[in-house]
């Protein structure tokens, strides 16, 4: 059923004001709550986003996390920093240069989210290297795999080392020195160099030279000679390290620091004055690569000469330094992915093919046309759900056309070829892709010029609005006329995330929903000035007022006395409209249950405010990135609620500057997959985490025999691999 608009509740979201201490109102000026509340509504969004990261790193520092994905999970923690740096950080510090100094929904100011931001990092990168060199390297070191200091290294192992520079390693470096005669270096962002302090021997001054630890090599140098079931690294920047005299005969070398930057992402973009969008992101991706230096990160005892030569270079201040020990860059331990030891990592699963599509040799069309078929990926199989969707469609004959949006896919995608060889067989191909997808540009640029190439019509977009939505349309020809199927999804086209993120995606001919869907498509490749929809859910253009006016009417039927209740699963919850709206139903008694597995501003548990509301993270070997919605809805059986999943997290930038799209889930067999996935994560005490007032996390417990001792992922890889054995 679709919430009416006509019946939502009196309690207004949009009359809560953003300031501490001020009192929460009704529309007709009541107070909603009996008491002030004394801290700031919200929590602040990049600390926030900093526990979540804090919670990635417990991974790590987690012994019951099998050894090398402990090391995975350093390496996860460094690259979502490093991200975090680029995006979050680069925004803040334009605001300081800019001179604002507005206070956030917080109560912080940039500067002072800046300096805090730096407080919380600092002991997390401490812990970081801690737990690397304390524990993962005596671990591995029990298990055969050594990562091992240039002194560490047998004779036999440096003549190795030696000669593979000479071999390998000598040809590709370019040592670049910083005089009146060569000005001071380009330096990559996220590129890990030397920094070398040299004078010449007749000569007092100090000289300083650039050493790039090469790009295209392997970080971590497998040593020969051990024992065939040993594993015996050393860094390539050591070996570079240790040669420096070849690259500076005669001179002396009085220091050397390793150091690594990180650069500004975040770009103006004017996309109205645009003339070709295409262009625009290609000199985006120009001017990122010289952006302004944010962080600049160096070893442990750096020489202070060159410490502050790269501050001033650089024009970086103190604050933006962090020294770091263990590894410099932990995504360079991406090279023990070849270690084979199946002991030191979970169980290999493969994600099972769904009952219902067992028989590859049965037309995919008939098999949607028995009813919606919901995927719950990576328990079951992306390549024989979705990738057999489009497949079967480019190769289908009674296919007319295919529409797919396309916002990030992998640099092996199986639907780019499909798509292409749809064209080539005649078929109407239409692909949007998504150029503004952050950190994929390039990707998508090169995906999208070979699509054009082939035939394929290439949409951009909407100026303005990323395309965020998963969803596919194929109009096929039947005996009884045209009729179309879809794909709606929660995550993106990818089929190497399909195996890490866990995902929802709903197969349908339902001609409600079809109907919306055709239109939606019309809306992103025309001018479609379409303002409502069928089923669908609509960002920006209906999405956030719908989910409003359903939080609200169950406040109407908790007063009524019938069954309420809220339960919501997402990335991120950050949009104060809807969190207006949860603090508004929770005062009138609606139990709401959050699933936020990133960062979340609403604080939850606080008396007067949000008694009634319970937030909680998972985290594990799986991201956890469907989005899925519930509401009661007075239904006595709770399965009679409404279910929605879609692609958008609640979020102001999702909700109204991006197109999104959640689609309702109506099948009673359907629904009681997705309330079993919620009940198993609201019930679990091995991966999950409950959020306080204050935005600290604390990580369940299990107790013996409790049902969720084992964890969200395991209990879903059993039940999943049960079901598909039995049927």
């Amino acid at each position: 059923m679709s919430p009416n608009p006509s019946s939502a509740s009196p309690v207004n979201a949009q009359s809560f004001p953003n300031v501490a201490g001020a009192p929460e109102t009704r529309s007709g000026g009541t107070e909603i709550f009996p008491t002030k509340i004394a801290e700031p509504l919200y929590l602040n969004r990049d600390l926030s986003w900093l526990e979540f990261n804090r919670r990635v790193l417990h991974e790590a520092l987690d012994r019951r996390t099998p050894l090398l994905e402990r090391v995975q999970f350093l390496a996860i923690f460094t690259s979502n920093l490093d991200e975090f740096f680029m995006k979050r950080v680069g925004a803040l510090k334009r605001s300081v240069a800019a001179g604002l100094v507005q206070t956030g929904p917080d109560g912080r100011t940039p500067a002072q989210t800046l300096a805090a931001i730096r407080q919380a990092v600092l002991p997390m990168l401490t812990q970081q290297s801690r737990c690397f060199e304390q524990e993962i390297l005596p671990e591995l070191a029990r298990n055969g795999i050594h990562l091992l200091n240039w002194e560490n290294l047998s004779p036999a192992e440096r003549g190795f080392a030696n000669k593979y520079f000479q071999q390998s390693v000598f040809p590709v470096l370019t040592p670049l020195a910083v005089d009146p005669g060569h000005p001071f270096p380009f330096i990559s962002n996220l590129s890990t160099s030397l920094a070398v302090k040299l004078r010449h021997p007749d000569r007092e001054e100090n000289l300083f030279a650039r050493v790039k630890v090469p790009e295209v090599l392997p970080r971590y140098v497998r040593l020969q000679g051990g024992a065939p079931d040993e594993y015996r690294y050393v860094h390539l920047r050591d070996i570079v390290e240790h040669n420096l005299d070849k690259l500076f005969p005669d001179m002396v070398v009085l220091g050397v620091t390793s150091f690594r930057i990180t650069r500004n992402a975040e770009m103006d973009r004017d996309e109205e004055d645009a003339e070709d969008i295409l262009e625009m992101i290609e000199q985006e991706l120009r001017q990122r690569r010289f952006a302004k230096v944010l962080r600049i990160e160096h070893g442990p005892n750096p020489d202070p000469w060159i410490r502050q030569f790269l501050m001033e270079e650089l024009e970086i201040d103190e604050e933006d330094i962090y020294e770091v020990s263990g590894s410099l860059d932990f995504t360079d331990l991406g090279k023990l992915r070849e270690v084979i030891r199946p002991v030191l990592r979970f169980d290999p699963w493969t994600p099972q093919v769904p009952p219902r599509l067992a028989d590859d040799e049965l037309d995919f069309f008939s098999i949607i046309r028995e009813g919606d078929l919901l995927v719950h990926h990576p328990y079951e199989s992306f390549s024989n759900s979705v990738e057999r969707f489009i497949a079967a469609a480019a190769d289908d004959p009674k296919v007319l056309a295919i529409k797919m949006t396309v916002y990030r896919t992998g640099s092996d995608s199986a639907f780019i070829p499909t798509l292409i060889r749809a064209a080539e067989n005649g078929k109407q191909v239409v692909c949007l892709v998504e150029l503004k997808a952050r950190f994929d540009e390039e990707r998508n640029i090169h995906w999208a010029l070979a699509l054009e190439k082939a035939g394929v019509h290439v949409v951009y977009g909407i100026v303005g609005l990323k395309t965020h939505c998963k969803t596919a349309l194929v109009v096929r020809q039947e005996t009884d006329g045209l009729r179309c199927y879809a794909h709606i999804g929660t995550g993106n086209y990818n089929g190497s995330t399909a195996r890490l993120y866990t995902d929802f995606g709903l197969l349908t001919c339902r001609t409600d929903l079809i109907e919306d869907i055709i239109e939606l498509f019309h809306y992103l490749t025309g001018r479609s000035l379409k303002k409502s929809y069928r089923k669908l859910l609509v960002a920006p253009v209906n999405i956030r007022d719908r989910f409003v006016q359903m939080i609200e009417r169950e406040a109407e039927h908790h007063k009524g006395g019938r069954p309420s209740g809220i339960i919501a699963k997402m990335n991120s919850l950050e949009d104060r409209t809807i969190c207006r709206a949860l603090y508004a139903s929770s005062s009138v008694g609606v139990e709401t249950d959050l699933i936020v597995r990133g960062f979340c501003c609403l604080r939850p548990g606080v008396p007067g405010l949000s008694d009634n509301i319970r937030v909680r993270s998972v985290i594990g070997r799986f991201l956890e990135h469907s989005r899925v919605f519930y509401f009661r809805n007075g239904a006595k059986d709770p399965l009679d609620g409404e279910f929605f999943i879609g692609s958008a997290d609640w979020m102001y930038r999702n909700l109204l500057a991006r197109v999104e799209v959640v689609t309702p889930v109506e099948d009673r067999p359907l629904r009681e997959k997705l309330w079993e996935s919620l009940q198993i994560m609201l019930q679990d005490s091995r991966q999950a985490w409950e959020m306080s007032a204050d935005g600290s996390y604390t990580q369940k417990v299990p107790s013996d025999g409790s049902p969720g001792a084992l964890g969200t992922h395991q209990m879903l890889m059993n039940q999943t691999r049960q079901r598909c054995v039995a049927q």
